[in-house]
């Protein structure tokens, strides 16, 4: 049997002859001390695999027509065999990628692996990431419910701001004026076939590059990168200190990647796929679209802007993380690597997590949006039984108010907080307000009788 095996393999290595390039990815030596938090880029690599997989199982099964693709992923989700499983690991595989990813660009931009010789890794890295976010946001999009086709109307909106380019880039995205069946094709054929091929490409790149130039090492203080010197350093460096990837490095990127797919698998049998919305209605104009969680930083951003900075960061705040991006290793291809000695770096980083974080937070929470599901108040928050000041907050109420202002802790976020409002406004100023309405605001001058104005602004000036 093994003579046979022998045999085999002496027969397809002479006809392929990837016997040692194969040997060489396996053997090939890293630098001492490369630990946990190198594990990133083969994460990436499992959570690519497991897209795969669940997307080629799903793909038999989704019609991209505007008029079936809805029903097709219903039926997928509640009577296919596995479907809803596979719907699930699919979302939280693409959600393990984009994470990864992001750890991965951290990692390596804190660690100064950007630096020479390493610029062309960094790059494509940049576009490994882009191109993950956009494979995020086609599959949105071909679930193909009222969410998913207002955000395409959205994002063609916002194109069509650009100058000079806005309508043709707008055309592009719908692939033509509207949203329609010609749209739908066109995002499955980039979630599907483009965007794929480019990603198995770039990171055949990526991966090549990383074993060009070998893994960067972990940054000592005080060694700094000099072109001149650096690859010989390096090389001599491996020489006397390097190990080899198999079995010594490999073990690390085997546990971490199959603790990956026990925990995507682990996530989709917990939660879930993500639930499908309401059938597409070009009707329902008081759709509200909302992202996938990668993208509620970007998605809470817009919607906290004042609206006479829209344009601007619609049109200027992605050319700013695009060029930001790419720039990092022309700017600072050499010179010290270690976060110690890298304070600016550093702050770039905290910066950036603390940016999305708290973004993504506000876009969980929505407080630019109306709480349609907002608790009555109380008669102890009120304060009384009867009278105005009840007879008011019964008004506040009934009148919606509760859905966009909070009071005591009850109500919604998009409006000022009136807790302690009477503190601030005086009677005229408070029936100025509710008659005229204000920003984000509507009037209610033909919407209020005068008793239950008076009474509304009663109970309002006893909010002290």
């Amino acid at each position: 049997m093994m003579e046979l095996l022998k045999k085999l393999g002496a027969w397809l290595e002479e006809r392929t002859g990837l016997y040692e390039p194969i040997m060489h990815m396996l053997t090939h030596l890293v630098p001492p001390g490369s630990k946990w938090y190198y594990v990133f880029g083969t994460a990436i690599m499992t959570s690519f695999i497991i897209q795969v997989i669940t997307g080629i199982a799903l793909s038999t099964l989704y019609v991209p027509s505007a008029g079936q693709a809805y029903m097709t992923v219903q039926y997928i989700t509640h009577e296919a065999p596995f479907g809803n499983l596979l719907r699930a690991i699919h979302y939280f595989g693409a959600s393990a990628m984009i994470l990864f990813v992001g750890c991965h660009a951290i990692r390596t931009y804190v660690m100064g692996a950007f630096k020479y010789p390493r610029e062309l890794n960094w790059l494509t890295g940049v576009a490994l990431l882009f191109l993950t976010v956009a494979m995020g946001f086609t599959g949105q999009v071909l679930r193909w419910d009222q969410n998913s086709v207002w955000t395409i109307a959205v994002g063609a909106e916002q194109a069509l701001r650009a100058p000079f380019i806005g309508p043709y880039a707008a055309q592009i995205l719908l692939s033509g004026t509207s949203v329609g069946s010609a749209t739908l094709s066109h995002f499955f054929a980039c979630h599907v076939f483009i965007f794929p091929a480019i990603l198995i490409l770039a990171i055949v790149l990526h991966v090549y590059l990383v074993l060009h130039h070998g893994i960067s090492e972990p940054p000592v203080v005080g060694e700094l990168v000099d072109p001149k010197t650096y690859k010989t350093k390096y090389e001599a460096m491996l020489k006397k200190e390097g190990k080899p990837f198999w079995p010594d490095a490999a073990w690390r990127d085997i546990v971490f990647s199959t603790l990956v797919v026990i925990g995507v698998v682990i996530c989709a049998v917990a939660f879930g796929p993500p639930q499908v919305d309401r059938p597409p209605d070009p009707s329902l104009v008081n759709a509200q679209p909302k992202p996938d969680w990668y993208l509620l930083w970007y998605f809470a951003l817009l919607a906290l802007l004042p609206h006479a900075a829209e344009d601007w960061v619609i049109l200027g705040f992605p050319i700013f993380i695009v060029l930001g991006m790419l720039s990092a290793p022309f700017i600072s291809n050499k010179g010290e690597r270690s976060p110690k000695r890298r304070p600016w770096a550093m702050a770039i980083v905290i910066f950036v997590i603390t940016f999305v974080g708290a973004l993504t937070v506000a876009g969980v929470t929505e407080p630019w949006t109306p709480n349609f599901e907002a608790k009555a108040l109380t008669p102890e928050i009120i304060g009384a039984k009867s009278g105005p000041i009840f007879d008011g907050a019964q008004t506040f109420d009934t009148k919606g108010c509760l859905f966009c202002h909070t009071i005591s802790g009850h109500g919604g976020q998009r409006g000022p907080d009136l807790t302690d409002v009477g503190k601030r406004l005086t009677h005229e100023q408070l029936t100025i307000r509710i008659v005229n309405g204000g920003y984000n605001m509507p009037a209610y001058a033909g919407n209020i009788s005068a008793k239950e104005l008076a009474d509304l602004t009663t109970f309002l000036e006893s909010r002290k």
